[in-house]
């Protein structure tokens, strides 16, 4: 009961006062592919901590060794290191997020596992312009948020003081990484509700390297928006699959127009046909 009470009362003044919060080195020994480090963020409003052989199998299912993977919105990195697992050293896989708070945290994990991975950490959020954009968070921790380009808070009523960097992702990688897109076999997105105008930014892309898309259909997309999303991947040619978790044992299944409107807040991953 008391441990509950100091979490809760760490939780409340997480949301209304900020602090920079640290982060702990944790160890995760996985059946096939060993020691894992990993940094866990200590803000009290988050969750992510956990590496598992779930997880990088179910990315396995997608990325090869030495392939090229893009992880937009990566946070902490909780996600891109599954996926850089996945790829392996000889790999690469690009973290993307502006939020400077997490950026210090994905840093980190970009550094463990030298041995294992090979992770670019990038400080920018996604856009179909290059420019600054406000980012915006629901709390005061800055656990998550959003961008806009107005002085607005779409995401919350906490902002960054400083603008942060939008890069356009197609100039970005064929000014940076033009020799590696050959190999580009993968791309997640999750940018609290930009996930179609990211897609829509980067059809070229995806039409040229045929790269697996994950992405999330927000909470907040009316069912028309969520019907032109279906149909954008339709006219990629692609295949859209609702799974349940980040996990190799999820729940999964293929979406159609009548499924992609009843389904409310969830992820999904879209596949060349």
């Amino acid at each position: 009961m008391i441990n509950w009470l100091i979490n809760s009362f760490k939780r409340k003044k997480a949301r209304r006062i900020f602090t920079e919060y640290p982060y702990t080195l944790l160890n995760f020994q996985l059946p096939e592919d060993g020691e894992v480090m990993f940094a866990r963020w200590d803000n009290p409003l988050t969750h992510y901590g956990e590496i598992n052989q779930a997880q990088v199998d179910f990315y396995r299912k997608f990325i090869k060794k030495g392939d090229l993977a893009i992880d937009i919105g990566a946070n902490i990195g909780d996600t891109t290191v599954p996926m850089a697992l996945a790829a392996g050293k000889e790999g690469m896989v690009l973290g993307f997020d502006p939020n400077p708070f997490v950026f210090k945290i994905l840093k980190k994990n970009a550094e463990l596992n030298p041995d294992k991975t090979n992770i670019v950490p990038l400080p920018y959020a996604i856009s179909e312009s290059p420019g600054e954009f406000i980012f915006s968070s629901a709390h005061a921790a800055f656990g998550n948020g959003g961008i806009s380009s107005i002085t607005g808070k779409s995401h919350g009523k906490y902002q960054l003081k400083h603008k942060i960097q939008g890069v356009n992702l197609m100039k970005f990688l064929n000014q940076n990484y033009e020799s590696q897109l050959p190999r580009l076999s993968f791309i997640k997105i999750d940018t609290e509700g930009l996930d179609m105008m990211i897609v829509k930014s980067i059809q070229d892309l995806i039409k040229a390297h045929q790269p697996v898309v994950i992405a999330e259909c927000f909470a907040k997309l009316t069912d028309e928006e969520k019907l032109e999303f279906y149909k954008l991947f339709q006219d990629l040619n692609y295949v859209m699959h609702y799974f349940e978790d980040f996990n190799i044992h999820a729940e999964t299944y293929q979406l159609d127009e009548q499924k992609m409107q009843s389904l409310h807040n969830f992820n999904f991953y879209a596949i060349p046909n």
